[in-house]
């Protein structure tokens, strides 16, 4: 727009232009751009001579918009109205009413403009989502029920990052979708493998319900991404910015440890039941924000200027801890995963606890997950000798069952462990040490992947209608200490 605002208004001449017949047919001359948000509504028909209706100098207007542009013959004003309602005005007192609202709306600019001063708005409006072909496409890809609006599955796609307003994106819904998932997931787990050691049930956790795994949900359900956000944008796209961050879902998840910098920096060893109490659901520590360090290094300035800083405090302020990056692609994928959450959390306010979890078992536990690849051991012989005499099993003895080309280039050894007369797993490798090591490890991988079976009933279970009464699941007492 050429000039300043002030200067183009420096007089209401350009509202009083709006001539009575104008406003009377429906602002004929007051054309919203094509992105505009509004709900223009006029009470009375346009006039029809002297005996037709009301005075024209007399409106009824009640108008709802974001941003217009207002045209005339020689002039175009950009004008935010900000839920303006307008009713029985004669032409020049609405004239003058508008120019007052905008006066006092340049006063105080909407700090949601990201820079410009007449922006549109940050994500399509909640209408807009009836008239998109893509949203009706993937609301039918899913096999969502009726129950569930268009108007919802829409605010799914709206991230924090492209739209703040929590009234308007998918932060509430993505949280309640979080606890869902994750309560499903666990039950899951610790159900039909009760013997698996934490720290394999937090991997197998994220390979189920971690940002990387939600994303490659989201994709293969077609959800494309906008290009950038906007109100102009179709809303059946995923919105979101990665050059921003948005709202911290970790908030209400774990706890922030105090020895986090230490950790961070001299990359400290967590135990699991440290793990279990202190971090998130993926076992991962919950990092501070940007804000919150901030603050930290303003409380210990004051601290130092006090003179009452601890040798610690003074290494943090001569060697502060960076903030840990987070990158575009990751932003990516928690926007990405932060959607399919809110589905969940949609599908479970709109339809229901039991199609919720069917949802879960359909999406997300029916992925295919090898929790074999998922297992390191530092000292398998001895862990497996310690299992056995916890277990009150006989000492572990390995023998070699077969050989073949022991004095070739190519060698086989197939070792055997076992525990009194029973063979509890074997093992093949290029060497003795080899293949005793692979069948150790056998051997423990055969223990911790125990299952009851794919019928196992689950906690859940017991919320459904004349559901039986419940019967304590196996859970072993863990994984063994070396």
């Amino acid at each position: 727009m050429p000039g300043s605002r002030r200067t183009q208004l420096r007089t209401p001449s350009v509202f009083l232009k709006l001539r009575n017949t104008q406003l009377a047919l429906g602002l004929l001359s007051l054309k919203l751009s094509p992105g505009a948000h509004e709900e223009v509504t006029d009470s009375r028909a346009a006039p029809q001579g002297p005996a037709g209706g009301k005075d024209d100098d007399d409106i009824n207007i009640t108008k709802r918009c974001e941003i217009g542009n207002y045209e005339d013959n020689n002039n175009t004003t950009s004008y935010f109205l900000h839920k303006t309602n307008l009713k029985q005005y004669s032409a020049a007192g609405t004239a003058q009413a508008l120019y007052e609202d905008y006066q006092n709306e340049s006063e105080s600019p909407n700090p949601n403009r990201n820079g410009s001063q007449f922006p549109g708005l940050p994500s399509p409006p909640p209408h807009r989502a009836l008239e998109s072909a893509k949203l009706a496409a993937l609301h039918a890809r899913l096999n969502l029920s009726e129950r569930l609006p268009l108007q919802s599955l829409a605010r799914c796609l709206v991230d924090s990052t492209a739209d703040e307003s929590l009234q308007f994106n998918n932060t509430h819904l993505a949280f309640l979708g979080r606890t869902i998932v994750n309560y499903h997931v666990s039950e899951y787990l610790v159900a039909k493998y009760p013997r698996l050691p934490m720290e394999i049930v937090f991997a197998a956790m994220k390979g189920y319900a971690g940002n990387r795994a939600l994303y490659a949900i989201a994709r293969q359900w077609g959800v494309e991404p906008a290009a950038a956000p906007g109100e102009e944008v179709d809303p059946g796209l995923l919105q979101f910015d990665v050059k921003k961050t948005g709202t911290e879902l970790d908030a209400a998840v774990g706890y922030k440890r105090k020895e986090l910098d230490k950790i961070i920096k001299f990359k400290f060893r967590r135990g699991i039941s440290s793990r279990v109490v202190f971090d998130d659901e993926f076992g991962d520590t919950v990092s501070m924000g940007e804000h919150e360090r901030i603050l930290e290094r303003q409380a210990l300035e004051w601290r130092a200027q006090q003179g009452i800083l601890s040798e610690d405090e003074m290494i943090q302020m001569e060697d502060p801890v960076p903030l840990e990056i987070e990158t575009a692609e990751d932003r990516k994928f928690a926007s990405y995963a932060n959607f399919s959450r809110a589905v969940v959390g949609a599908v479970f306010l709109h339809s229901g606890r039991e199609v919720a979890k069917n949802f879960v078992r359909s999406h997300v536990l029916s992925r295919r997950l090898d929790l074999e690849e998922m297992f390191s051991f530092s000292r398998p012989t001895r862990e497996l000798a310690k299992l056995c005499q916890r277990e009150g099993f006989e000492r572990p003895v390995a023998r070699i069952l077969s050989e073949t080309g022991r004095l070739s280039r190519t060698p086989v050894f197939v070792v055997g462990i076992y525990s009194g007369r029973d063979r509890l797993s074997e093992g093949w490798g290029p060497s003795i040490e080899h293949a005793r090591l692979t069948a150790a490890m056998n051997g423990l991988k055969s223990w911790y992947l125990y299952s009851p079976g794919d019928d196992v009933r689950m906690p859940s279970e017991t919320y459904d209608e004349n559901a039986k009464p419940w019967t304590p699941l196996y859970v072993d007492m863990g994984e063994v200490i070396v």
